[in-house]
């Protein structure tokens, strides 16, 4: 749901393809009825059960959809005679499953309903006007007036009120706040598509990420105060899906070889099905561009009930993630439109970097002046990523290659092997071109096989610890007809240019930070790529920009 909204009329309108059904017209949002319309994100679980039950009782289904079921037994109680706010309260308290409901009614002008559970759902003020949306993002050149429903709230908005209750009708209060986010914060500004926008913008967020976080004149990390602490905590669990997941395998990295806390990992729609032993007081660590992500906000709620620290990484300070977590670590990113992430990412980087230094520091395994050395190399990290920006012809000339290609093999080691997981699903999300990716030493226990001279290889290679070993893997692939396009900085640029088809060569970072760095080039191959296959970069097909059911 982007957003609904009316002054003396309603209007409904969802961009959402069909969960159910093909993506058709028929099956398109809004659906509805003679007296009743509505759209809906999320997934009705029962809707199987309550079809076949409406339509033996009369209904006229017309789609494939789930959602079309919520329109069907609302119009159902309607046609029993009842008013618009008791047929949707009877009709809620039948549904099983994630939604976010929006309801407009025959007759009612004035009138609009809204229902959220387990799904994220926004009430934006206006003057004489009012809208309801997924989140405040939607709502951002409407209004910054934004009241977040919590979990199992129904609205009743006129064109000048809201008037919140739970699901048996029982009225509740809502707390109205003001976001930062503007109208003017969404635009692309001149650039071609919002995805390139947002790439031109990593150097500003990392440097907006570090203000909050970091003291330049002492060269010290300061975190918010938290309910816990961190030099106590037995060991970390970090959870989260697609681009943050990648994020967290690095940040896994860095608390382990830095902090020396133990880290484990999960896909969150994986870790709360496979039920690991977890020790009470360990921290658990979410991440998440909206804050809505649904399988991250389940793995939260499932780490609750383990007495588990909630600790959780968000770009919206306001989301359901935040109002659950015990502490939030703000990522200064701000509106992310297009639907692949790539500021975000270095964003959440940013702040897990943070996090490690500060938990070193706790634990007694890192002393002053290593962490002014960590601290500064952080610092140093938005002119060093400005200057990517330059290679943009060498970026370019790679993407040439890549798209010709059906299949792309991503490398790296270490810290390296997800930004590899991160090139490669960004490839594939906006170019829809086949890639994987592997950490570099795994390409000789069976990938290696797949080379030839049609797959390119695009590896991340900084001068780090693990440059040598990384280099003589890619001779193992080079020796087998690979077509090696590399990422490098100037120490390693001699070297790698011995063996590479092509090469980019970017600044020179401290070890710590050149994860960060190596993000932005990846990023930007992919949407040079897409651009010449001329695929819809910001909509890329079938992906929404926030996940909010399973």
């Amino acid at each position: 749901m982007s957003r609904t909204r009316f002054r003396a009329q309603q209007v409904l309108a969802n961009t959402r393809w069909a969960t159910h059904g093909a993506p058709t017209t028929c099956n398109a949002h809004p659906h509805g009825t003679e007296r009743v319309a509505i759209v809906h994100n999320g997934i009705i679980e029962n809707f199987e059960d309550l079809r076949r039950e409406l339509e033996e009782a009369g209904q006229v289904f017309s789609t494939e959809t789930d959602s079309e079921t919520i329109a069907q037994l609302v119009d159902y109680h309607l046609g029993q005679g009842l008013a618009p706010k008791d047929a949707a309260l009877k009709a809620l308290n039948r549904l099983e499953g994630a939604y976010a409901i929006a309801m407009i009614f025959a007759g009612h002008e004035g009138l609009m309903i809204g229902a959220c559970h387990s799904a994220p759902l926004a009430v934006g003020y206006g003057k004489d006007e009012m809208f309801l949306g997924s989140d405040s993002l939607a709502l951002a050149p409407l209004t910054n007036r934004i009241t977040y429903m919590e979990d199992g709230d129904c609205v009743v908005i006129t064109p000048q009120k809201a008037e919140f209750m739970t699901f048996d009708g029982t009225p509740v209060q809502r707390k109205e706040q003001t976001t930062a986010l503007a109208a003017g914060s969404i635009g692309k500004d001149g650039y071609r598509h919002f995805m390139e926008k947002e790439l031109h913008e990593h150097p500003l967020v990392i440097g907006q990420t570090l203000q909050r976080m970091v003291d330049p004149a002492s060269r010290r990390v300061f975190l918010p105060d938290m309910p816990f602490d961190l030099a106590t905590v037995p060991r970390a669990v970090i959870t989260a899906c697609g681009s943050a997941f990648y994020a967290g395998m690095v940040g896994r990295y860095w608390l382990e070889a830095i902090a020396r806390l133990p880290v484990d990992i999960d896909v969150a729609s994986e870790m709360r099905y496979r039920n690991p032993p977890l020790t009470e007081g360990s921290l658990g660590l979410l991440i998440s561009q909206s804050g809505e992500t649904a399988d991250t906000l389940a793995a939260l709620r499932s780490l609750r009930q383990k007495a588990i620290h909630i600790l959780s990484v968000l770009n919206v300070e306001h989301s359901t993630m935040a109002r659950e977590s015990d502490s939030v670590l703000g990522t200064v990113a701000g509106p992310e439109i297009s639907v692949a992430s790539t500021k975000a990412f270095t964003a959440q980087l940013t702040v897990l970097a943070c996090l490690t230094i500060a938990t070193a520091r706790a634990r007694g395994m890192l002393d002053a002046l290593a962490e002014e050395e960590l601290v500064a190399a952080l610092l140093d990290l938005p002119s060093r990523a400005a200057e990517v920006f330059t290679q943009g012809a060498a970026i370019r000339r790679l993407a040439g290659v890549v798209a010709e290609a059906r299949d792309v093999l991503y490398l790296g080691r270490g810290s390296m092997f997800p930004i590899a997981m991160e090139g490669a699903l960004k490839l594939k999300e906006i170019s829809y071109i086949h890639a994987e990716a592997y950490a570099a030493g795994e390409m000789k226990h069976g990938p290696i096989s797949l080379i030839d001279r049609t797959v390119p290889i695009v590896a991340s290679v900084p001068y780090t610890p693990l440059f040598d070993k990384t280099l003589s893997n890619l001779q193992e692939a080079k020796a087998r007809g690979g077509r090696l396009l590399v990422f490098t900085d100037t120490k390693g640029a001699d070297r790698v240019s011995a063996i590479a088809e092509d090469m980019v060569v970017l600044p020179h970072v401290h070890d710590f930070v050149a994860p960060i760095l190596q993000t932005i080039p990846v990023q930007m191959l992919a949407y040079e790529v897409a651009v010449l296959k001329g695929t819809d970069v910001d909509q890329p097909r079938n992906l929404a920009k926030s996940v909010t059911v399973e």
